[in-house]
């Protein structure tokens, strides 16, 4: 028997089959639509991977250069932690968030915003290494920048890496799991309902077959007593012959001949 593999647990009706085929549309339609989302996230995975390799890389530049630009502060005006923390009221360089749709999946995007105010720490190196100490805050500047780039593709590579794996497991399990099943089902049904086809063609030739037999002896049973009501009304007749009007013992005589005249001849 087809569909023996495994399947949903139904009655083999024409309702279920009609059920278990609309079934298997959505699921073929899903797996379809799973499919090319998964297409779309992973083109998407690939590029946002390529500009975490590129960030990466210009990272490492830029701290190398911004720490060179350090230790010339250092070096030329001595440690200026402390005159810039107490010069600073406010951040200069905030971050902000968005939100990026990508096949229903929501990607927060940062970008680095600067102040517009003015310096706070302008007199810092007044007296020495002034122009060391502007070049380090723009290197630094420079690296924070490409640090919450790489912040907002690293999250993005994140989240992107664990919807494609459930978007596969989906995939697969309603690839090799669902319309398997489900076709099995369908043939299950199939078959069964052809098995009660052939079953109720199989009882109504019997049935028909009984009628015709029971019709038949029926047929011969009434032909058999009318024979044998024929030969009880042939014997019957042969008993006591019936000559007709006129003739013989049994028949009655002519009532036109009875005190008839003679005829005249003239």
């Amino acid at each position: 028997m087809s569909g023996t593999g495994p399947r949903e647990a139904v009655f083999p009706t024409r309702m279920n089959l009609t059920l278990t085929k609309q079934r298997l549309k959505g699921a073929q339609t899903g797996h379809s639509l799973l499919a090319k989302k998964r297409d779309a996230l992973t083109t998407r995975f690939r590029t946002i991977l390529r500009k975490v390799d590129e960030a990466k890389r210009l990272m490492g530049r830029v701290l190398q250069l911004a720490s060179f630009s350090l230790a010339e502060v250092t070096y030329t005006a001595g440690d200026i932690g402390y005159q810039v923390q107490e010069s600073v009221r406010k951040a200069t360089y905030t971050v902000q968030s968005k939100q990026e749709n990508v096949s229903g999946v929501v990607l927060p995007a940062f970008e680095g915003v600067k102040s517009k105010d003015g310096n706070e720490f302008n007199l810092t190196g007044l007296s020495r290494g002034g122009q060391q100490i502007q070049k380090c805050r723009d290197t630094y500047v420079k690296a924070v920048g490409t640090l919450v780039e790489l912040a907002s593709l690293q999250t993005a590579f994140t989240i992107l890496d664990e919807v494609i794996r459930a978007t596969n497991r989906r995939v697969n399990a309603i690839e090799h799991v669902v319309i398997p099943r489900l076709d099995n089902t369908i043939k299950y049904i199939n078959s069964e309902l052809d098995e009660m086809d052939r079953e109720e063609f199989f009882r109504l030739k019997k049935v028909q077959g009984k009628k015709k037999r029971d019709a038949d002896r029926a047929t011969d049973t009434r032909k058999a007593a009318n024979d044998a009501l024929a030969a009880d009304n042939d014997g019957a007749l042969q008993q006591s012959p019936d000559d007709g009007v006129g003739g013989g013992a049994g028949g009655g005589g002519d009532m036109l001949d009875q005190d008839k005249d003679d005829d005249v001849i003239f």
